[in-house]
């Protein structure tokens, strides 16, 4: 026999009557079909008849408007009606022990001013007396059809009968439905269930430019080794969450390799509210594994974790994690992953998960090759590549920014002819060279600015372009010098790559080579021009 744990507070229906469709005027002895629009798969539905009757149409009941109604109330075949009597009688009796008869029951249920937590109670203990009579749905093109019933009321639940060991909507991204349904005709009526959804996404932010840095969370974004990349996991309840004695909810979110999370970063919020931070918001479970780090915020029943849960609430948490050193430069980026686990079933247990959700953190790396004149690899060299960082108490102001140039990562192969500056974001910077090659003039400051383009909304977010812009010589008293500045994109491995010239210098010969020699015959023949005209001058003189 099935036990349904909980028909809900949909009870309320065979007061109210949740009427789906107006049937047609009944005919004696007729027969009607429930039919449920729902392209998910995996359902069986199945009608318990609750109250059965007598259908009366317009013409008989004077002042009826609102199409054929149940007379002669009895108990329906789906319940179990002396055992439902007698424990409706032991859980209420005030309400209850004057009732003999299913017509008593819906009578004393339908009083004036019944409250809420009544029918509730009442669904209660009808969801533990049912009996093993029911009506089972077939399906066809996206429609689930239970025929061949009865005038009445019904129950329609979805069968938890287990499928190879497991509810049958176990681990789906659906939920079991729960109707109370008025069956006078025809039926024809959409899914009465809910499930929840959880996105997932990053703030990108451009430390260059605070006047760009507003809050914008996307699915994407592109940050420098070493910053603190915040992320936002939103969960929306269902909308019938009080269907649900205990709601189980498990968010199970994925850092990649080339992200650390951020101890005691992380918030709760309920809504816009504040709920926790620190260590009362931090994950329950912290897993570092070699492919990633895994974080779990679990809670068993949401609904007495958090009082003012109701349907629909919006449970966000949010973190930050550092980009650290193993992070993968280029379009492959860091993906990080995000699903839930939820309660799926009000009549019982059964757990449901949303599809995962990915959000992606880039960066990027700058290569310098040293050339000479002729493009000729020069060593020699060493170089400081800065960002500039905006700050309200910066020192500096660049672009009417103002800010601080500040240092990235150390490049390497420092010694040879080739400097490769990694993890980089997008933004403005400046290239110093900081040692010359010998005998070659020291290069005038290079600014430039990178620039991105990734996926902002996307379930798999993408890369589409990198770029330098601006590129520029800059001399030391600020002013832009002529030359030219080429930087090669490759967006697949995230590098632009610039060839930086040293031009050789203007130096004086050396001592003791052909420079002196030169130096010794221009000084002979100036000396000899000289005496040559004292001589011809005493000569003139004499002759006067």
């Amino acid at each position: 026999m099935k036990r349904l744990k909980k028909a809900g507070a949909l009870v309320l229906a065979l007061l109210m009557t949740f009427v789906f469709a107006i049937p047609a005027m009944a005919a004696e002895g007729a027969t009607y079909s429930i039919t449920i629009q729902n392209d998910q798969t995996d359902h069986t539905y199945e009608a318990y008849q609750i109250f059965a009757g007598d259908v009366s149409s317009d013409a008989q009941q004077e002042g009826n408007t609102s199409g054929p109604i149940l007379s002669n109330i009895t108990w329906g075949s789906g319940v179990n009606g002396d055992a439902l009597l007698a424990a409706l009688k032991i859980a209420n009796p005030e309400k209850y022990e004057n009732c003999t008869t299913a017509k008593d029951v819906a009578e004393a249920l339908g009083a004036e001013n019944a409250a809420s937590a009544d029918a509730e109670a009442f669904a209660d203990v009808v969801a533990n007396n049912l009996s093993t009579v029911f009506t089972e749905s077939t399906f066809s093109n996206n429609t689930y059809k239970i025929s061949g019933l009865a005038a009445g009321y019904y129950l329609v639940v979805d069968s938890d009968d287990l499928v190879d060991g497991e509810p049958p909507l176990q681990g789906s991204n659906d939920a079991y439905s729960e109707y109370i349904v008025q069956v006078l005709g025809n039926v024809q009526m959409a899914p009465k269930s809910d499930v929840p959804t959880a996105v997932k996404k990053v703030d990108d932010k451009n430390d260059s430019n605070t006047a760009e840095d507003t809050e914008d969370w996307q699915d994407s974004a592109d940050y420098d080794i070493g910053d603190h990349v915040p992320f936002q996991i939103t969960v929306t309840l269902p909308d019938n969450l009080d269907a649900y004695d205990d709601y189980y909810l498990n968010i199970q979110d994925t850092l990649s390799p080339g992200l650390s999370y951020d101890k005691n970063s992380a918030k709760i919020y309920i809504g816009n509210q504040l709920i926790s931070q620190g260590e009362d918001a931090e994950p329950l479970t912290i897993f570092e594994e070699q492919d990633g780090t895994y974080l779990t915020w679990h809670w068993d029943n949401v609904k007495a974790s958090f009082s003012d849960i109701t349907n629909n609430s919006v449970i966000r948490v949010e973190y930050t994690a550092t980009l650290n050193k193993n992070a993968v430069i280029g379009a492959a980026g860091n993906p990080n992953t995000m699903y839930i686990e939820f309660s799926n079933n009000p009549n019982g247990g059964g757990n449901g998960e949303t599809p995962v959700d990915t959000v992606i953190v880039f960066t990027y790396q700058t290569i310098v090759n040293k050339v000479d004149e002729n493009q000729r690899s020069l060593a020699g060299a060493k170089f400081t590549l800065e960002k500039f960082v905006a700050s309200d108490n910066g020192a500096v102001t660049y672009n009417g920014v103002q800010g601080d140039w500040v240092a990235k990562t150390v490049a390497e192969n420092q010694g040879g002819t080739t400097f490769t500056f990694t993890g980089l974001d997008d933004g403005e910077y400046r290239l110093k060279e900081t040692q010359t090659p010998l005998g070659y003039n020291t290069i005038d400051d290079i600014y430039f600015t990178i620039t991105a383009t990734h996926d902002t909304e996307a379930d798999e977010p993408k890369l589409a372009a990198l770029k330098v812009e601006n590129a520029q010589y800059v001399n030391a008293e600020g002013n832009t010098v002529d030359g030219t500045i080429t930087f090669t994109s490759n967006t697949t491995d995230g590098s632009l790559t610039t060839n930086v010239v040293n031009v050789s210098g203007s130096t004086l010969p050396e001592t003791g080579g052909m420079g002196t020699t030169v130096f010794y015959v221009v000084g002979g023949v100036i000396v000899a021009g000289v005496l040559v005209l004292l001589v011809a001058k005493r000569r003139m003189g004499r002759a006067e």
